[in-house]
């Protein structure tokens, strides 16, 4: 069974990083309400949700992706970029703790989850803001025993590397080719997003499905002509934090 580990919208959530979008005002209800249907998405899709509690003196910490990155042989506990990020870690060693073996990244070293592209046995982390070349170094020598290579990408004009480009499948990748540097990327049938959605190459693979936002219509109608079972959820409050679909859960397949 996949086993999805969410949590709940701090109080705290208007209070959140902005990096490259303009902060506008969030509404906390509606957040939640989208977060709700979100787990529910998951759970209707087969998931086994663990949903843990707001944290309220962490405004970011719904979006648990940037915690860790989730191997078949180990967990990787990260250490976030944004110093207010970096307490996000501690209750979710806890739980992860208890499906899986873990490694920790560790100083000089920051890296996002938001920012791990996981292919296969190539791992792929966007040199962002939050997430530097040291990070690249000290992964490469982690993981070397279980046979990853991580590579550094650059990118610009978002703040994670999934911002522009997320896996649809084993053989395809959804991609704002704006974004990113897309020679790494050149073995994979690549989904362009539509140009008047640039927000739209984030998507989550859960089985059959691919969870997307309803704010991209566009790009959405390019997915299910290419066949894939899409189920829609809006997020868009969530999107005014710098939020998408990958950001809110962590996935054990």
């Amino acid at each position: 069974m996949v086993i999805a580990i969410t949590r709940d919208v701090s109080p705290r959530f208007s209070e959140c990083e902005i990096t490259h979008i303009e902060r506008t005002p969030i509404d906390l209800e509606v957040a939640r309400a989208q977060h709700y249907e979100y787990v529910n998405v998951l759970k209707e899709l087969g998931c086994h949700v663990i949903e843990l509690p707001a944290k309220a003196d962490l405004p970011d910490s719904v979006f648990v992706e940037d915690t860790a990155f989730i191997l078949p042989e180990v967990a990787v506990i990260t250490r976030p970029g944004a110093d207010s990020r970096k307490p996000e870690t501690e209750s979710i060693v806890r739980e992860l703790a208890t499906h899986i073996k873990l490694v920790h990244v560790r100083e000089p070293a920051t890296v996002d989850g938001g920012d791990v592209l996981v292919l296969g046995k190539n791992i792929y982390i966007g040199l962002s803001s939050r997430s530097n070349q040291e990070a690249i170094d000290e992964l490469n020598e982690m993981l070397h025993e279980y046979g990853y290579k991580v590579t550094g990408v650059q990118m610009h004009d978002c703040l994670h590397l999934k911002s522009a480009v997320t896996r649809v499948d084993d053989k395809t990748l959804l991609i704002n080719k704006s974004w990113v540097d897309i020679h790494h990327f050149e073995n994979f049938e690549l989904i362009e997003v539509d140009p008047g959605e640039p927000f739209a190459a984030n998507c989550l693979p859960i089985g059959d499905s691919i969870i997307f936002p309803t704010s991209f219509p566009k790009t959405c109608t390019k997915l299910v002509e290419r066949g894939y079972k899409v189920t829609t959820v809006d997020v868009s409050e969530l999107a005014k934090a710098e939020g998408a679909v990958t950001c809110c859960s962590l996935i054990i397949d």
